[in-house]
């Protein structure tokens, strides 16, 4: 039970990454894609918008699919945490830790999560 557990967990962080990394690369699922999340990330001064958002849709696109595949857990992690540090420091984290004010609760759960993953292990239920 305890692998079913785990894949269960994995697929759910995988795809929830999957879904934001295709948001800022192409659109899809209600994002802006390159141009647009570009747009936002130098309003907010990260620059250059446009490759910082091409990067970091990447990051979560190849760290959400490592976590679906249960494969390189460890660089899936890496990458989930490199991006929600960045997103606590640039947008979250100024409003404090409740994410009912949008703070960076919720961020810190999906570092926790992942790094916990990548300790455990991706369970027999892997590539």
């Amino acid at each position: 039970m305890l692998d079913l557990g785990v894949l269960l967990i994995r697929i759910m962080i995988g795809l929830v990454f999957v879904l934001y990394g295709t948001q800022k690369l192409f659109g899809w699922f209600g994002g802006y894609g390159i141009k647009g999340t570009g747009g936002f990330f130098e309003s907010i001064g990260i620059k250059p918008g446009n490759l910082v958002a091409a990067v970091s849709g990447i990051f979560e696109l190849v760290a959400g699919v490592l976590f679906i595949l249960g494969i390189f857990l460890p660089l899936g992690a890496t990458l989930i945490t490199i991006i929600m540090i960045g997103a606590i420091a640039k947008v979250h984290g100024a409003k404090g830790f409740s994410n009912t004010a949008g703070g960076y609760e919720y961020n810190v759960m999906l570092i926790i999560v992942a790094i916990g993953l990548a300790l455990i292990g991706p369970g027999m239920y892997s590539i």
